[in-house]
């Protein structure tokens, strides 16, 4: 259990996952090196980056500001610049350490600059290790529309470490669960069972948990990287949810909402539509917010909220021909993608997810 291959690199785990780095660098010669990091992780992280690697080489570090509400294009032009002031070239590589942010911007600077920059991941997140840094997609928020501009380009490494874990606020940490329980809900309902009972016991996933969440994402990014079809399934609670973490990044209330949370009320809301237009059994959809709201408290949306959320829909990348396309189950385990749904049913779905 050290690597998952993916079809144009690896993710490898733990002291393979540096190992594998020391290979790349000396195989490649690259002119010069850049890590990426933000406020947060020049500080944790730096320092144990610089204990892993066993072979020496020079790097030279870039920060920007740590959070959602950097991952803008200024912060892409002022990388741009450090990195072109710095002599890079397109023999440069771009190490992104940090969480999903960084690996998002990162990846997106990377696959633009000089038209394309070799970069590797190494998230620092629970979110970023299971979803984020993984699957190739790379890109920024456009005023407050998330990931609205970007590129799908892989990596030439992902490094998963736990050691990064431990300076991880347990607020982090639940964003993680998020997308973990959403790999069990779309394809294995044995995974979601083992998982939520692990955290509705407040226990802390492990590596062989987070093995098999890649595990899983990587399978279907392998039969769809492009997302034409079945990589879809990966947006369950998704449509909702950023439509929820739009809103509310540009709100004065629940500025603190992080994705896992976001994604977590989309995922309940999107139960109960599944339950009106799928046939999902109401005893799963209770049973998936019974399990969320184990993880997360309650967010109270007023109606006028409400409203304002689903004017955001009109945002979502999966939209064809002016029409909001969901993915739902029939049952846990079994999703269905490019489902239309009328706005009563979204509705009724926040009221379920209120009462």
């Amino acid at each position: 259990m050290n690597q998952i291959n993916a079809k144009n690199y690896s993710v490898n785990f733990e002291e393979n996952g540096f190992n594998g780095l020391d290979i790349i660098i000396k195989k490649k010669l690259y002119s010069s090196i850049f890590v990426l990091v933000d406020s947060n992780t020049n500080k944790e992280c730096i320092p144990v980056f610089e204990k892993k690697i066993s072979t020496s080489f020079d790097f030279k570090v870039i920060e920007i500001e740590h959070g959602e509400e950097n991952k803008t294009i200024r912060s892409c032009e002022k990388v741009w610049a450090t990195l072109s002031d710095s002599g890079g070239d397109r023999k440069s590589l771009l190490i992104n350490l940090g969480g999903g942010v960084i690996t998002d911007i990162g990846g997106f600077i990377a696959s633009t600059f000089k038209r394309g920059i070799d970069f590797i991941n190494i998230p620092t997140t629970l979110l970023s290790m299971v979803d984020a840094s993984i699957g190739g997609k790379t890109g920024i928020d456009f005023g407050n529309l998330k990931n609205q501009i970007g590129v799908i380009n892989d990596p030439k490494l992902v490094i998963i470490d736990l050691v990064f874990l431990k300076s991880l606020p347990i607020k982090e940490l639940k964003s993680g669960y998020s997308e973990m329980l959403k790999h069990g809900l779309i394809s294995d309902k044995k995974y979601w069972s083992g998982i939520s009972t692990l955290l509705m016991e407040k226990k802390i996933p492990g590596i062989n948990e987070i093995f098999n969440s890649i595990k899983i994402k990587n399978e279907i990014v392998l039969d769809d990287p492009y997302e034409k079809h079945k990589r879809k399934v990966l947006n369950f609670g998704h449509t909702i949810g950023h439509a929820i973490e739009s809103f509310f990044m540009d709100s004065k209330t629940h500025k603190n909402l992080t994705h896992g949370e976001s994604i977590a009320i989309g995922m309940i809301i999107e139960a109960h539509i599944s339950f009106n237009i799928c046939k999902l059994d109401i005893s799963e959809a209770k049973e998936i917010k019974k399990v969320f709201n184990s993880i997360f408290n309650i967010v109270k949306i007023s109606e006028s909220e409400f409203n304002q959320i689903l004017s955001f829909l009109k945002f979502d990348k999966k939209n064809s021909h002016g029409k909001t396309n969901f993915v739902l189950l029939k049952k846990i385990g079994s999703p269905v993608i490019d489902i239309q749904v009328p706005d009563k049913k979204i509705k009724e779905g926040f009221e379920f997810y209120l009462s």
